[in-house]
C-alpha cells in the first residue's frame, strides 16, 4: 500500500509539469506564527552581538514529537516548534495552518542532490528573478551563498538580494532552465559590516512556466508549509523538501524576518537532473572529466589512504614524507614526484604547491590530489610532457597545511560551513599572517642606505622575538618554514580559495597601516609573468562571460593582481618565502566557491589542469648553473648570484647549483662567495624553452688561500709569502 502512494506522489509532479498544473507536493512541518517586519534600519555598529531572530519575532519553543515511519520501524524524535504565544503585528493578514502533530513525512528523504550552482556562478545573473529590489547592488544577482559585499553599503556590490521595503509579497526566483528535481534549499542572511539583516521563515514554490505556481504543503492540513530560516546573517540553514518536486522554477518567498531589518537572504538550491527524453529544452553543460582520478573531498584518513595508493602505484616517481605536525597532532604529509625521490640531484630545481593554508577552501587540497594521480597515471601511460616534467624536476605536494581546520569543515560540509568555520587552526591562528614579518627590517634598512652593502637583500634572518619560546607561532608554521631551509626550492604557489586571481608579492604594504598600496618587489616583472603564466591558462579566468565573484572584478586586469594592492597581509607566506629562501612564490585564488560540491571538482580540475603543469614549467625560465672552485671543481655552496639592476639576490646550493628566474633580456650576472674573487659574466635569456646555462669558476683570495694552508699546518709558499709582502708594504 505504502509503494503504490509514494508511487503516485512520486509521479505527480512529473505530470504537472507537463500539464502546467501544480504538484502534488507534501511538506511535514508546521510553519512558525511569526510576523513580517515593517521598518529597516541599521544596525548600530557599537551592537557588541547581533540580536537573536526568535526574540524579536515573539516567538518561544516548545517541542513536538515526530513518527517517522522508515523500514517498517517506528523512530520518535523531537523537533523544534516556533508559535506564538502572544499578539503581533503583520503586513497582511495571517495565514493560519493546522496545529502541529504526527506528521506524515514520505518514506524516505533524499537529501543527495548536489547544489544548482549558485554559489559556484554556473547559475547566471539572467537566471535570478525577484519581486522587486532595493537597489542594483541588493539584486537578485547578489543571492548567492557566501557571497561577500564590498566595504560600503550602497554599492554595486552589496552582500544579499533585498526587497523593497514596501514590497508586500517579496519572492526570490531561479531559473533552472530544464526540468530539474529541487530536493532543498540553503539560506544565509545579508553580509554586511553595517547591518543586520536575515529571513527567519519563508515558502517555497515551483512553476514549469513562470505563470502557474505550486508550493509545498503540509500534507495533514493541505496549507502552505513555512520553512524555518536564519537566526544570525552568515550561518547557512538547510531545508530538505520531504519529498522533492521536478520543476523549471523555484521561487523563495520570504514570510518573517528580523523586526527593524529587511528581507533579505543569499541562497543555494539543492537540485538533481531530470531526463529530457521529448527534447523540449537545450540539453544542459554537464559538468565532467575523462581523467580516470578519484573526484570526492578526502578527510584525513581518505587522504592518507589516497597517497599510500599513488606511492604504491608509481613506487619509482612517488615519495611520502612528513615536515611536521598540526597542533591537534596531525601530520603533515607532502609527496614527492621525481625520477629519483628522496635525494636532490645537481642542477635539478626543486617546486612546491601548497594547499590547505585555510582548512575551509578544500580545493587546492583536492587539486593537489588529483595532481599526484593524474602525474602517477600519465607517467605511466609515458606521456612526454609529464615524463619530462619529472625527469628535470623534482616536485613537491603538501595537499593540507591545515588538516584541524580542514577536518573541522570536512564535518559540516561543502554547502553548510559558511564562510569561515575551520579557516584558522586549532590555536585560532591565521597562517596566512602568522610568518615573520621581514619586510619591515627590510624597508627600514633600504631607508637607511644599508643595503646591500650592510644589510643583505636576501635571506634576512628570523628576527629575535619570532625565535623566542612563547612566540605566537602556530606548529604548522614552524614545520613549513624549517622545510624551506631543507630543501632549496626556487618555484612554489599557494593554492587558496573564494575568489578567482592570482595575486604576487609583496602581500604587505609599505607604509605603515595602509590598508592597500600598490607595493612591488625589485623582481616584479618575474612574478607578475608567473602570475599571468597560471591566470591565462586557467580556464575559468578566461572565461569572458563570467560574472564576478564577490565585490572585484580582477578581469579587467587580467585576473592578477599585486597582493598589497588588493588588500594588505603582514606575515604572509609569499612575502617571507622571497626574503628568507631563494623561493618565488605565488597565490592562487582557485574558485568563487572555498568549498566546491564534490560534483564540481571534475570540472574545477579541468579548468585547473593546464595550469597546474604550465605552472611547473616556468621553473625553467631564466638561467641557471654551478658555482665551482676553479681550482678542486667542487661547488660552491652558498655563493650569491647578483643581477645587475635588480636589488634581490639568490644563493647557491650545498652543490653549488643555482637556478635565477628571469623574464627574456641580456643580463650582467655575479657570482661571489667568501674567499674568492668575485666574476661577473653577461647572460642572455631567450624566448626558447629551458634554462639558459650560466656557469662560473671562482679563484680563491691569497687571504682564503693562506687561511686553508695555515688551518692544514703546511709552510706558506715563496710566492705567496713575497705577494703578502708586497700587500702589506702597499697598506703601510
Amino acid at each position: 500500500m505504502w509503494g503504490v502512494l509514494l508511487a503516485l506522489a512520486a509521479f505527480a509532479p512529473a505530470v504537472g509539469q507537463v500539464l502546467g498544473v501544480p504538484g502534488t507536493s507534501v511538506l511535514g512541518l508546521a510553519p512558525p506564527a511569526t510576523t513580517k517586519a515593517q521598518i529597516s534600519t541599521p544596525a548600530p555598529r557599537s551592537s557588541p552581538a547581533q540580536p537573536s531572530a526568535g526574540k524579536h519575532n515573539g516567538t518561544s519553543q516548545q517541542h513536538v514529537r515526530i513518527r517517522i515511519i522508515k523500514k517498517k520501524k517506528v523512530i520518535m524524535k523531537k523537533r523544534k516548534k516556533l508559535t506564538r504565544p502572544g499578539p503581533v503585528v503583520t503586513a497582511r493578514p495571517m495565514m493560519t495552518n493546522s496545529p502541529g502533530g504526527a506528521l506524515d513525512l514520505p518514506k524516505e528523504q533524499e537529501p543527495g542532490c548536489p547544489p544548482l550552482g549558485l554559489e559556484s556562478l554556473r547559475v547566471l545573473d539572467n537566471q535570478l528573478e525577484a519581486s522587486s529590489s532595493q537597489s542594483f547592488g541588493l539584486g537578485p544577482h547578489r543571492g548567492r551563498l557566501n557571497i561577500q559585499s564590498g566595504l560600503e553599503d550602497g554599492d554595486l556590490y552589496d552582500g544579499a538580494w533585498c526587497a523593497e521595503q514596501q514590497d508586500a509579497d517579496p519572492w526570490l526566483q531561479v531559473d533552472a532552465r530544464h526540468p530539474t528535481r529541487f530536493s532543498g534549499v540553503i539560506t544565509q542572511g545579508r553580509n554586511s559590516i553595517w547591518r543586520y539583516d536575515w529571513v527567519t521563515s519563508y515558502k517555497v514554490q515551483f512553476s514549469n512556466d513562470s505563470r502557474t505556481w505550486w508550493g509545498s504543503r503540509n500534507r495533514s492540513s493541505g496549507m502552505d508549509a513555512v520553512f524555518p530560516a536564519n537566526s544570525d546573517p552568515e550561518t547557512p540553514v538547510l531545508n530538505l523538501l520531504p519529498e522533492p518536486q521536478v520543476a523549471r522554477f523555484i521561487r523563495l518567498l520570504p514570510q518573517t524576518w528580523l523586526q527593524g531589518g529587511a528581507s533579505c537572504l543569499r541562497a543555494e538550491i539543492l537540485a538533481c537532473p531530470v531526463s529530457d527524453p521529448n527534447g523540449l529544452f537545450a540539453e544542459a553543460l554537464a559538468l565532467g572529466s575523462s581523467d580516470p582520478l578519484d573526484f570526492q573531498h578526502h578527510n584525513y584518513k581518505a587522504m592518507r589512504k589516497l597517497m599510500k595508493q599513488v606511492n604504491e602505484q608509481c613506487p619509482n616517481i612517488t615519495r611520502i614524507y612528513s615536515i611536521g605536525k598540526s597542533h591537534q597532532g596531525l601530520k603533515l604529509y607532502v609527496m614527492e614526484m621525481s625520477d629519483q625521490p628522496g635525494e636532490h640531484e645537481l642542477g635539478e630545481p626543486e617546486v612546491r604547491y601548497v594547499a590547505g593554508m585555510h582548512g575551509n577552501e578544500a580545493l587546492g587540497r583536492e587539486l593537489l590530489l588529483l595532481l599526484m594521480q593524474f602525474l602517477c597515471h600519465e607517467f605511466l601511460r609515458g606521456d612526454p610532457r609529464v615524463t619530462r616534467l619529472l625527469t628535470e624536476t623534482r616536485i613537491h605536494l603538501l595537499p593540507s597545511m591545515n588538516p584541524d581546520g580542514y577536518e573541522t569543515a570536512f564535518r559540516r560540509g561543502s554547502e553548510l560551513v559558511g564562510w569561515a568555520e575551520g579557516r584558522w587552526n586549532q590555536q585560532g591562528i591565521d597562517l596566512n599572517h602568522n610568518f615573520a614579518d621581514l619586510n619591515t627590517p627590510l624597508w627600514e634598512a633600504e631607508d637607511d642606505g644599508l643595503v646591500p652593502d650592510t644589510v643583505p637583500n636576501h635571506h634576512l634572518p628570523l628576527p629575535t622575538y619570532y625565535t623566542l619560546p612563547n612566540a605566537t607561532v602556530a606548529p604548522e608554521t614552524r614545520a613549513v618554514i624549517e622545510w624551506m631551509k631543507r630543501i632549496p626550492f626556487v618555484l612554489s604557489a599557494n593554492l587558496h580559495g573564494g575568489e578567482l586571481v592570482v595575486s604576487y608579492p609583496f602581500d604587505m604594504t609599505r607604509t605603515p597601516w595602509a590598508a592597500r598600496e600598490l607595493t612591488p618587489t625589485p623582481d616584479d616583472v618575474v612574478f607578475r609573468w608567473l602570475s599571468t603564466v597560471y591566470a591565462g591558462t586557467n580556464r575559468a579566468m578566461q572565461d569572458t562571460d563570467r560574472r564576478p565573484c564577490h565585490s572585484q572584478d580582477f578581469s579587467l586586469h587580467g585576473n592578477v593582481i599585486n597582493g598589497a594592492d588588493w588588500h594588505t597581509v603582514p606575515g604572509s607566506m609569499n612575502d617571507f618565502s622571497y626574503l628568507h629562501t631563494n623561493c618565488f612564490e605565488i597565490t592562487v585564488e582557485l574558485s568563487c566557491d572555498k568549498f566546491p560540491h564534490k560534483n564540481e571538482l571534475p570540472q574545477e580540475w579541468e579548468n585547473n589542469k593546464d595550469a597546474l603543469l604550465t605552472y611547473l614549467e616556468q621553473v625553467r625560465m631564466g638561467i641557471a648553473g654551478v658555482v665551482r672552485d676553479k681550482d678542486t671543481e667542487l661547488g660552491i655552496a652558498d655563493a650569491v648570484i647578483a643581477v645587475d639592476g635588480i636589488n634581490h639576490d639568490v644563493t647557491t646550493a650545498w652543490g653549488g647549483d643555482y637556478w635565477r628566474l628571469l623574464t627574456p633580456g641580456d643580463y650582467m650576472v655575479t657570482a661571489s662567495a667568501e674567499g674568492y674573487h668575485a666574476v661577473t659574466r653577461s647572460c642572455q635569456v631567450t624566448f626558447e624553452e629551458g634554462p639558459v646555462p650560466c656557469n662560473f669558476h671562482l679563484t680563491k683570495t691569497p687571504k682564503q688561500r693562506l687561511r686553508e694552508l695555515l688551518a692544514a699546518g703546511a709552510k706558506v709558499p715563496p710566492d705567496l709569502r713575497r705577494r703578502l709582502e708586497r700587500l702589506r708594504g702597499q697598506k703601510d
